[in-house]
């Protein structure tokens, strides 16, 4: 059991455990008082139960194709404060869109993302963070269905996943807002983007987060950035 300051999260069942990559995205996505979000593929659930304690008015739909996953997120959700603003759906997000009757102001997802590589011995790992670029042009097309007019949605990637992904929001009629880029350390090269875009015209901007100071000391800005939802900060 993982416990944050407002909540909790079992991670029993899950392929993917709670990570870096998760709360990252969790705690940096923005948006202007959304009223509806959706977290495509929640694992355990931690990045929506995030948005819930953030975005205080919003309903949260979280999709999960894994059906164990899903169970678990499930129990995390019905366990916390936030348990009647959040619904998890077990689906293919590809499914699940098309037969949406609702738009959404905000979408997140910490997707599969290494492209045409080796995959995990274990199944379900490898589902959950192996794919190829075809996943990417059917997750983008489904964002692009789902997304209010002036909504945005929030993706965290590998640097080389990202370079794949930029082009095809284009493709899709929506334009990159916002491009952070994740270092371990002030001085390594960056191994995460987090892509930020909408429909909107909006200006262009790119920054920069470093998750480490030096070894096992995380930076002033990662301990600010989660000291909302980590009981060690």
């Amino acid at each position: 059991m993982f416990r944050f300051k407002q909540f909790s999260v079992d991670q029993t069942g899950c392929a993917m455990k709670i990570n870096t990559d998760g709360v990252l995205l969790g705690a940096l996505a923005e948006a202007d008082g959304p009223k509806s979000i959706l977290d495509i593929g929640t694992g355990t659930g931690v990045i929506a139960l995030m948005l819930a304690q953030r975005f205080t008015d919003a309903i949260i739909d979280a999709v999960e194709i894994d059906q164990s996953a899903a169970a678990t997120a499930r129990r995390n959700f019905k366990n916390s404060v936030f348990h009647e603003r959040l619904h998890i759906h077990c689906a293919d997000i590809n499914e699940y869109d098309e037969n949406l009757e609702r738009k959404y102001d905000l979408i997140v997802s910490n997707p599969p993302f290494y492209i045409n590589s080796l995959g995990s011995p274990a199944e379900r790992k490898t589902l959950a963070k192996h794919t190829e670029a075809s996943f990417f042009e059917m997750l983008i097309k489904g964002i692009a269905r789902s997304l209010t007019d002036k909504g945005c949605c929030w993706l965290i990637l590998s640097t080389d996943a990202a370079a794949e992904v930029k082009p095809l929001i284009k493709q899709n009629g929506m334009c990159l807002w916002r491009t952070i880029d994740i270092y371990s350390y002030q001085h390594s090269g960056p191994h995460r983007a987090i892509l930020c875009f909408g429909f909107a015209k909006v200006s262009y901007q790119t920054s920069k987060f470093t998750i480490y100071k030096a070894a096992g000391i995380y930076s002033e800005e990662y301990s600010k950035l989660l000291k909302p939802y980590f009981i060690a900060f």
